[in-house]
């Protein structure tokens, strides 16, 4: 089995979804898409994305899932960067009219062609460098850019995903996040259909629903974001026995050490992930053999090459915080048509500059410590935020928390701690620093509390720490 349907109840063995494809395929030539062309597509998870996947592959051209949670005027100025020669969309094209909605076909509108039509069927020589997709990442430091991500990059993260994670064609896994994001796609869908392994379809992630459908279709692992994780804490299923799932994955961003300790307090094995779009997006990996603390990733998957060096580019000593650099297969061919920010991005030498600080454990394992463009320095001491925000999820009334450096005439850079609270409470900011005085350093202490109903996200459900930092600002 390839894809399980849920929300179609419908599965899609490989002989299926390939016929499929093939349909595709061939609606697809006739629309005048050729190798080199782009194929953009505005859907929620649904079987056709991954047929056009598919087909747009065999064809030499790139299929470019788009965030369905742009405004219009953000898809207008991504669709002209990117010159689709076919855009196609589900149903909300009608419910909510797109800016550029005369150039948009809608699934439910299209006959595909019957599979005995004769078409012609001659299709181009593909090769690694050749790209497949083009994912856009989420534009929390300027406008969004898009990731050309190449056949050689999709087969060699498959490959080591499948090798470092011990995965095989007898695993299946929940594909709940979007497809407009590399975990949906890349984390485990595609090292999957290399093994020959299964994916279950979501149509999206609903808290009280995941479980049981972990269960009904017999899932053996599971990928989840932090917020994701949150949001199961509080279902009423919560902490159901699910004797075929081995173990979860969280990933898309740092899972807070009290979150991690809930989850495996319900009896679920719990591994933190870590990658990006333009890598991997699976860098690294652990084993059954291992517990690591929290915060620790593991060890390098398989092609990739570490360093972890200093703003000089120097690597640093074993233990230093350093700005970890990649290179390998696993890496992309840029952004599209953007090349002063592939430059900035890729060295001559073709490592990728990451911007994450990571550290590297006695035991080789690294341990990620938050992003250069985050870190501060407050009186000469380096201060990082992820560190900071850990902690401050230990207290028992904050529920979330960013924390951000802000200018200070004094230490040049102190910390602002923006929360939520658990159940609408009220923090008194002195004793909030009281309680973080006794677990951390003076320095590291935020000097500043913001209290907000909630905290602003971007379209991958990060925190969106632009938008914080514009909210301190005023608030200041």
């Amino acid at each position: 089995m390839a894809v399980h349907d849920v929300t179609r109840d419908r599965i899609w063995s490989y002989r299926a979804l390939d016929a499929y494809a093939s349909q595709w395929c061939d609606w697809l030539r006739l629309r005048g898409v050729q190798h080199g062309a782009f194929v953009a597509a505005l859907a929620g998870n649904c079987i056709e994305l991954m047929a056009l996947y598919v087909a747009c592959g065999r064809l030499g051209a790139a299929l470019v899932p788009l965030n369905w949670r742009l405004a219009p005027r953000e898809l207008d100025a991504i669709v002209d960067q990117v010159q689709p020669v076919v855009c196609l969309t589900d149903d909300r094209a009608r419910s909510d009219p797109l800016a550029t909605a005369s150039q948009w076909t809608c699934f439910d509108d299209l006959v595909l062609p019957d599979p005995s039509m004769d078409v012609d069927a001659e299709l181009p020589m593909l090769w690694p460098d050749h790209v497949a997709m083009v994912l856009y990442t989420s534009g929390s430091t300027g406008a969004p850019k898009g990731a050309m991500l190449t056949h050689g990059q999709v087969l060699a993260n498959a490959i080591a995903t499948v090798t470092g994670w011990q995965l095989a064609a007898t695993d299946r896994v929940p594909i709940a996040t979007p497809l407009f994001h590399t975990g949906g796609w890349h984390v485990f869908t595609t090292p999957l259909w290399w093994a020959g392994g299964s994916v279950v379809l979501l149509g999206g992630f609903d808290a009280e629903r995941w479980l049981g459908v972990l269960e009904a279709t017999a899932c053996t692992v599971a990928f989840a974001v932090p917020t994701q994780l949150t949001m199961l804490l509080a279902a009423n299923d919560w902490g159901r026995v699910l004797p075929r799932l081995k173990w979860i994955i969280a990933g898309g961003a740092a899972c807070p050490t009290t979150l991690a300790t809930r989850v495996r307090a319900a009896g679920y094995v719990l591994r933190e992930g870590f990658g990006m779009t333009e890598f991997g997006p699976n860098c690294f990996c652990t084993s059954d053999a291992h517990t690591l603390p929290p915060g620790v990733v593991g060890w390098p998957v398989p092609f990739a090459e570490l360093r972890l060096v200093d703003p000089e580019g120097r690597d640093v000593a074993h233990g230093e915080v350093g700005e970890l650099w990649v290179r390998g297969p696993q890496r992309f061919a840029g952004y599209l048509r953007d090349p002063a920010r592939t430059d900035e991005a890729i060295t001559v030498d073709g490592w990728f500059r990451t911007g994450d600080l990571l550290s590297r454990e006695p035991n080789g394992a690294y341990r990620v410590r938050g992003r250069r463009k985050e870190m501060f320095i407050s009186g000469g001491e380096n201060v990082f935020p992820a560190e900071v925000e850990a902690v401050l999820l230990e207290h028992p009334d904050i529920a979330e928390v960013a924390v951000l450096g802000i200018p200070d005439p004094m230490w040049g850079e102190v910390g602002c701690a923006v929360v939520t609270t658990r159940a609408d409470l009220v923090v008194e900011a002195d004793a909030v620093r009281a309680w973080a005085r006794t677990r951390l350093a003076a320095y590291k202490v935020p000097k500043q509390i913001v209290q907000l109903p909630t905290l602003p996200r971007l379209g991958s459900g990060k925190i969106d720490r632009a938008v914080l930092a514009t909210l301190v600002r005023r608030e200041a």
